[in-house]
């Protein structure tokens, strides 16, 4: 198992270098936000009310997010999820001019090339739903249920590596999450570990 290494330190998470975020809770409402997609449409989390959402913090830059898009975890992960109509939303907070912040056309081409399928890509440049949810990390994943309330939130599985490998070995815990959800039972892990490269939040 590779762990993360020295090469990404400077990228990756690193408590002291992030803003002051807010602090959500598991089995609270998860908090409201209205922020545009990549086509410059608002979306907001009351306009999936009544279906499970899952949120997921990407840079398409940070070698972590290439783990499980270059192997297709992630993708496959959507694809599963959303034909199941689970809503995904692939969000990125970086502020312009940081590493991994990207335009709305940008953003497509990201979607399109990967092959990948959430239900929208939004931006959120400011960081301010980013800094509501207190997203550490890309990938940062937080799942959200029927009734609106904040089920899950943590990593998207459970080998804290860069390294494609680790995939199978490794606890899914967004698709355990939403399988979980789906039975009716409740969350077994609803917290864990985020890791990745920080989100490039402008301050």
């Amino acid at each position: 198992m590779k762990l993360i290494p020295t090469l990404f330190a400077a990228a990756v998470l690193s408590v002291s270098t992030f803003p002051v975020l807010a602090k959500v809770a598991i089995g609270e409402a998860a908090p409201a936000f209205s922020v545009s997609d990549s086509n410059g449409k608002p979306r907001s989390l009351a306009e999936f009310k009544g279906k499970t959402v899952v949120l997921e913090w990407t840079n398409a830059e940070c070698p972590f997010v290439k783990k499980h898009y270059g192997s297709g975890n992630m993708q496959a992960q959507q694809k599963e999820a959303t034909a199941a109509g689970v809503v995904w939303l692939s969000i990125n907070s970086g502020a312009p001019g940081k590493q991994g912040a990207v335009s709305g056309a940008d953003a497509d081409s990201i979607v399109k090339a990967g092959n990948a399928g959430p239900t929208a890509y939004l931006l959120d440049p400011e960081g301010t739903v980013g800094k509501t949810y207190g997203a550490k990390t890309t990938p940062h994943m937080y799942v959200i249920d029927g009734q609106g309330v904040l089920r899950y939130m943590g990593g998207i599985d459970s080998i804290q590596s860069d390294d494609t490998a680790d995939i199978p070995k490794a606890t899914q815990y967004v698709k355990q999450a939403l399988a979980e959800l789906a039975s009716g039972k409740p969350v077994s892990v609803p917290v864990s570990q985020p890791y990745g490269c920080s989100v490039k939040y402008g301050s």
